[in-house]
């Protein structure tokens, strides 16, 4: 057939298929003679006119011999669509046009059969991965494009798919079943032209398609119908597992592949390397990538590769999930909450925490924190892109109005997507880049045989502290306070806690579950790993009053009123519990609001029998406890380093001023409560019962009560309540000889303690009697010299 006969048939076949499109009627036969003429325009370039035209210097520089079945039109593909060709070896303009309109007159994209080459190379997978699948309307090309990058696919099959494939993403209309749910509103909203086979669109390739694919989700009128859209995203789902399959993209990001990807980089893995180089981009591409990874935080199916390696994990954990149509971002929250678990295969692990990274260059890469945030962060936030620095800037308001009980300014839905991502940061430091470069040091010197993830540097890093650089410790100790302000984002201790916040704590706030658990600390039913970690967290409060939110709360007013010289210091790090030193020594003494200073006594409680929540003790008797009380320090929840404390001070072993005050504080501190001398209460319980029942604790009254059994021979103390109390007296005869009373208070609580005070109340009854004589009689003298002095 004459060359310009063959010029008119391609224009007759792009006729006939736009009738088909429409839906008009061809006949059988003629649909059998153009599925022939198309196998011959693919198989033998010499009968396309336009391909011999343009193409001519194309196929002698760089395909010549490969004459039959389809391989010179495949090697034009394949170096039209490689990247790494230099300027003299890429196809020309004119040549790139010829070939994908030689694919389009030939619909290549309606049936595989088309193109002889990729039939023959796919044949062994479509046997296999598509055998139950028909030929036509696109749906063996599918199958094999959801096969693409996995073990089923082979090499071959592979190069020529995506060669074909490559020019079927250039144009929206070359996907049939794309085409027939989405050609109407392709045209009402995108620009499309009306017909199949239009060619004087003049649209740029791949836009229209982008086009279709952000309307998907709008919420208001111009949203795809549910049919078009659902082919949309079977087509972007496709298409995403390769940059070049997306023009847009591929064209903006060209330079910026060819310098950060080009090398060590594996195949489908060039979106994750451009998204890892992010910051460096060309604007131009920087703008196509976060557009991209902003539709792949909504609709994680379009990182393939990631889903790929999830697939087992997906199944186990988030089943449920994954069956909605629409990814609202759940499916990748539900990974990051079971990335720790046993069963979670390390690839996946290492996808999951990749996208999580991703999410932190620009917070609209998240889509959840997006949609709950977007008004709070341009009310508040307005000039922070970088989604780390909005977290702080958010978190900062919350916890402020938290501390302040003010009502909250930030919205209760992004409230409740803060604590998901400061949970989260909780886990894996790398996901607080300030935190991460101010520690790095710290972390190498410390914590480089912990294992990254699941809280575990962060907990080495508190586990070293005082060591810390001044920077790190800055940024531990905000940690620690965004932890102990909102319990449900310290990933440490909810990890450990989790069952027993459901058993003990079902209806607490998720913010102060530690309050509850405290309570029930000591139940038979309490888990050790998460009584340990309750104990942890009192030690960090005990360390810093700015640590503990109820004292600050029930404390608001007695902590500027009293420790103002220590809060003047103005620091950055934890004040070794001077702030609860100093309104400790105001306990029993009517000066301290009454809701503060019951929260302080259950504080002394709880540090009487740990000596670790008593940071001042802790630091003041260090050489001391490492050199007498070694041994107790192994159980040091017991009470017995306080107790071997108090027995070298009586022994006069203790000679350090800064050690013996806190030791006679201890002591003090017993005195006024017995609750305080955890080991003298333990041992004197039952007689507390029975013979100062009714008395209420606090300000020495029980432990007089006691002092008066003791000394009463009608009364029959329990031995060991009787020799504790007798060591006691003798301890504090000892210490008021050491560090004699002070203020009256201490003496009148020193006088009610010691075995001679009745004699002391003798002594001071005898004096008032004389006191109150004299003052009569001075009365009277002076009344009789005013009437001597009227007389006159």
């Amino acid at each position: 057939m004459p060359e310009g006969k063959f010029a008119k048939l391609s224009f007759i076949l792009l006729c006939l298929e736009n009738a088909i499109q429409k839906g008009r009627q061809v006949s059988g036969d003629c649909q059998g003679e153009m599925f022939d003429m198309r196998r011959q325009l693919m198989s033998d370039f010499q009968i396309s006119p336009e391909i011999v035209l343009n193409c001519r210097k194309e196929i002698e520089d760089l395909c010549s011999g490969l004459q039959k079945e389809g391989r010179t039109i495949h090697c034009l593909m394949q170096n039209g669509m490689d990247d790494s060709k230099t300027a003299q070896n890429r196809l020309s303009k004119t040549c790139m046009i010829a070939v994908q309109s030689l694919v389009k007159e030939a619909d290549a994209g309606f049936d595989y059969r088309m193109d002889v080459a990729l039939q023959d190379a796919c044949e062994p997978v479509v046997q296999t991965a598509c055998k139950d699948i028909k030929p036509g309307d696109a749906m063996i090309l599918s199958c094999l494009m959801e096969h693409l990058y996995t073990p089923s696919m082979v090499v071959e099959c592979e190069e020529k798919l995506l060669e074909l494939q490559y020019f079927i993403s250039r144009d929206w209309r070359l996907d049939p079943r794309m085409y027939r749910k989405c050609a109407k509103e392709a045209e009402r909203l995108c620009n499309a032209g009306p017909e199949w086979n239009d060619t004087n669109d003049n649209l740029p390739p791949g836009i229209v398609f982008s086009c279709l694919y952000r309307h998907v989700y709008r919420k208001d009128e111009t949203k795809l119908s549910h049919a078009c859209a659902f082919e949309v995203r079977r087509v972007m789902h496709q298409r995403a597992v390769d940059v070049r399959l997306n023009p847009m993209l591929e064209k903006a990001c060209l330079r910026d592949l060819g310098e950060y990807c080009s090398e060590n980089v594996e195949k489908g893995e060039e979106m994750h390397c451009l998204q890892d180089n992010f910051k460096n981009l060309s604007k131009q591409c920087s703008e196509r990538v976060g557009n991209f990874t902003q539709m792949s935080s909504q609709d994680l199916d379009l990182d393939r590769i990631f889903m790929m390696s999830c697939a087992p994990m997906i199944k186990r954990y988030c089943k449920d999930i994954v069956d909605k149509e629409e990814d609202d971002g759940a499916l990748l929250q539900c990974l990051i909450d079971n990335k720790n678990e046993h069963e979670m295969n390390k690839k996946c692990a290492a996808g999951i925490m990749h996208m999580q990274l991703i999410q932190l260059k620009d917070y609209r890469f998240s889509f959840k924190f997006k949609e709950a945030c977007k008004s709070d962060v341009v009310k508040y936030c307005r000039n922070i892109k970088n989604k780390a620095d909005l977290v702080n800037c958010l978190s900062e308001i919350v916890r402020n109005d938290t501390l302040m009980e003010n009502k909250h300014k930030i919205s209760k839905d992004c409230r409740g997507q803060l604590r998901v991502e400061l949970l989260d940061r909780g886990e894996d430091v790398r996901l607080d880049p300030k935190l991460m470069q101010e520690c790095n040091r710290d972390i190498q010197q410390f914590c480089d045989k912990e294992q990254i993830g699941d809280a575990r540097i962060l907990e080495c890093l508190k586990r070293h502290k005082k060591k810390l650089s001044d920077g790190c410790h800055v940024k531990l100790f905000n940690r620690e306070r965004e932890e102990l302000t909102d319990n449900s984002v310290d990933y440490g201790f909810m990890r450990d806690c989790k069952p027993m916040v459901k058993r003990f704590c079902p209806q607490s706030d998720p913010k102060e579950v530690l309050h509850c658990l405290r309570k029930n600390k000591n139940n038979e039913f309490m888990d050790e790993r998460c009584k340990k970690a309750i104990t942890q967290r009192q030690i960090e409060q005990a360390e810093d009053y700015r640590l503990d939110v109820e004292l600050q709360k029930k404390c608001k007013k007695d902590v500027p009123k009293f420790c103002r010289d220590i809060l003047a210091e103005s620091r950055s790090t934890e004040l070794e519990g001077r702030v609860i030193g100093c309104l400790k020594a105001k306990v029993g003494k009517n000066r301290l609001s009454p809701q503060c200073e019951d929260h302080i006594k259950e504080l002394m409680r709880e540090a009487a029998i740990d000596y670790r929540m008593d940071p001042q003790l802790a630091q003041g008797c260090k050489e001391e406890m490492t050199s007498w009380c070694s041994e107790e320090m192994t159980n040091p929840d017991t009470g017995s380093v306080e107790e071997c404390l108090k027995k070298k001070f009586s022994e006069k072993k203790i000679t350090s001023k800064m050690c013996q005050t806190q030791v006679l504080r201890l002591l003090q501190e017993g005195k006024a409560d017995i609750h305080v001398d955890p080991l003298l209460h333990q041992s004197c319980a039952l007689d507390i019962k029975h013979y100062c029942a009714g008395i209420p604790a606090g300000e020495g009254r029980q432990m007089s009560c006691l002092l008066e059994a003791l000394e009463d021979r009608t009364v029959h103390l329990q031995r060991d309540c009787e020799e504790k109390l007798k060591s006691r007296v003798e301890m504090w005869e000892y210490a008021a000889k050491v560090a004699p009373p002070e203020t009256f208070n201490e003496l009148m609580v020193q006088m009610s303690a010691s075995p001679a005070r009745n004699y002391f109340v003798g002594v001071i009854c005898g004096a008032v009697f004389i006191i109150l004589c004299l003052g009569v009689l001075t009365g009277r003298m002076t009344k009789r010299v005013r009437a001597e002095q009227k007389n006159r």
